[in-house]
């Protein structure tokens, strides 16, 4: 596929009527309100002779794009070159949002990313892009071949959702053209959000999906979604398994003998270069990968998909500092030379699924790596801190000889990766929860405690009781590997979002001492200055607590509020009005 010189040539006007002119933000019951709860928009990428690339639709039309960002859909919705995909073919790409949030969630978002697992939430700065990719032979045409992507744009990072919807709505609209992408995404408009913890029925060109949408208190392997008895759906809904997850097993299977090394890769946020011989093998490698540490949430940066036309091209292949945190997938032999720095370069080929378990991906030193050498291997001169985990291999082996379903060899997998890093977690959830204060010393009319600072030393101490051999066989060097996680943006990311939890905690906690106190009592020998002040605080924590920043009981609510109304009442008429304006 040639990527033309001119991909970065502005959207023609989006045919038909989708969406009036907005500022950007869709509040609900608004037009597209629904519609942006899943997506952002949908763009139709064709190849012009003239410009190569170009953005040919855009819906919803009043959707704002930057240059840059319509250019990097141009190239990322292609395959390039050196990826001879003939026929259909599906993949996935992550962009950066240039220029800032454009469109600030509205409440319901904000809800549904409170209740969502940290790796499932929201990207506020990043833009998902899932493509169907059609290239066939066609005498009509100029060059011979019919080429187009059709692309969803999400901040959802539901792969697996919406590479389904494709499935069904990428053949229509390739015979059919703009007045089926109308209709259908007029049809997602009318979809329930996807709050968390709900099971939802989601109609589509005449079939119905039926989903369960992630949530924090789901049980670690939740099974697919079980649909309410209560309704009959006619047609019988296709039931997807999972919103996000791959088939691990599949995507693995060249690598499974060098996983917990991955693993511990992603872990460390290690720059890992993905050489693949198309972008579908690019971009399912990549998001496997970043996939491993769950329920730990993936914070460095990661492109399933990456072209040399990226714009942050010269950023990623910099000489002049460290190779970046990143996780790169891409397909031109050429990063191979241009990225031979980096530490850490996996060379797959094309998943076979035959019965036998395929010949493993070879350990190789970095110095061997040869741009020409098409062979898979893993150039890495890293050594793992944890022994390799032999009865894995052993159990998926059996599998296959008994030809155990891929799902099945999927759950075997994904139950390991999600005990080693449980296991690996546990003691820092210990130590986190140590420095919080005792609520005995959260009192109604004092400032709260703080939380204890994180000393890694004492942390490295604690181990010896409470570290992860209490739940996992593996033996290496824990604390090794432990000290180098410290240094990673993992544990930055981690230690930011418990720190959060904890102080939202705090905050609710000292509420729920104020509102069982007798405010009455309080208010006796105190100035109004003192009472003001008291008003404020309570109004602020009422303010984060309804926008489910705090986790405080309806009950707490209302006596707070109605302590309020009666400091209020306390006070002069002349402050009153200042504080209750007419």
């Amino acid at each position: 596929m040639d990527q033309g010189a001119g991909a970065g040539a502005g959207p023609q006007r989006a045919r038909g009527r989708l969406g009036a002119p907005s500022s950007g933000t869709r509040a609900p019951g608004t037009p597209w309100a629904r519609f942006s709860a899943w997506l952002e928009c949908v763009c139709v990428v064709t190849f012009d002779l003239e410009l190569g690339q170009a953005l040919e639709l855009v819906y919803p039309s009043d959707f704002q794009l930057t240059d840059k960002e319509k250019s990097s859909i141009c190239y990322l919705s292609f395959p390039d070159s050196h990826s001879g995909c003939l026929g259909d073919t599906q993949f996935s790409f992550r962009i950066r949002q240039c220029g800032g949030q454009r469109r600030p969630g509205h409440a319901g978002e904000k809800r549904s990313d409170s209740g969502a697992p940290t790796s499932l939430q929201r990207e506020p700065a990043h833009y998902f892009g899932y493509v169907y990719f059609r290239q066939v032979k066609d005498s009509s045409v100029k060059r011979g071949y019919f080429q187009k992507s059709l692309v969803l744009l999400s901040r959802l990072p539901f792969v697996r959702l919406f590479q389904a919807l494709l499935g069904l709505v990428a053949p229509e609209f390739f015979d059919k053209l703009a007045p089926c992408l109308e209709a259908v995404c007029n049809e997602i408009d009318q979809w329930p959000v996807p709050a968390p913890g709900q099971t939802l029925s989601l109609p589509v060109m005449g079939v119905v999906l039926q989903v369960h949408i992630p949530s924090r208190a789901d049980a670690p392997e939740p099974g697919p979604p079980e649909q309410s008895s209560h309704e009959t759906l006619l047609p019988a809904p296709v039931v997807l398994p999972s919103v996000h997850e791959l088939d691990l097993f599949r995507c693995f299977r060249s690598v499974l003998a060098h996983v917990q090394l991955l693993w511990e890769l992603m872990l460390l946020g290690e720059p890992l270069l993905v050489l693949a011989p198309s972008p579908a093998v690019s971009s399912e490698m990549v998001l496997a990968l970043t996939s491993c540490l769950r329920p730990l949430k993936f914070c460095c940066d990661y492109r399933p998909y990456f072209t040399i036309h990226d714009s942050e091209f010269k950023e990623f292949t910099t000489r002049t500092q460290a190779p970046p945190n990143v996780v790169l997938g891409v397909t031109n032999p050429f990063f191979i030379k241009t990225l031979q720095h980096w530490p850490h370069i996996l060379r797959v080929g094309e998943p076979k699924m035959s019965g036998d378990l395929p010949k493993q991906v070879k350990l190789k030193k970095p110095s061997r790596l040869k741009t020409l050498d098409t062979k898979p291997g893993l150039y890495t001169a890293y050594t793992a801190h944890l022994h390799r985990d032999k009865t894995l291999l052993r159990r998926l082996l059996k599998g296959l000889q008994k030809k155990r379903p891929s799902d099945v060899q999927t759950a075997v997998l994904r139950r390991h990766l999600l005990e080693l890093t449980q296991s690996f977690i546990i003691p820092l959830e210990h130590y986190m929860a140590s420095l919080m204060p005792l609520q005995k010393g959260i009192v109604p009319w004092k400032t709260p405690p703080q939380i204890r600072p994180f000393r890694q030393d004492d942390f490295l101490r604690s181990l010896e009781r409470t570290g992860p051999q209490l739940t996992c066989v593996l033996k290496g060097d824990w604390l090794g590997l432990y000290r180098r996680f410290f240094k990673s943006p993992h544990f930055d990311g981690w230690y930011r979002q418990r720190h959060r939890e904890m102080t939202q905690k705090l905050e609710a906690l000292h509420l729920e001492a104020i509102c069982e106190a007798n405010i009455e009592i309080w208010m006796k020998d105190k100035s109004e200055v003192e009472v003001v002040d008291l008003i404020l605080k309570l109004r602020e924590r009422l303010v984060r607590a309804q926008g489910h920043q705090l986790p405080v009981k309806e009950a707490t609510l209302k006596r707070a509020r109605l302590y309020i109304d009666t400091a209020i009442g306390s006070l002069p008429k002349d402050l009153q009005a200042v504080l209750c304006p007419p």
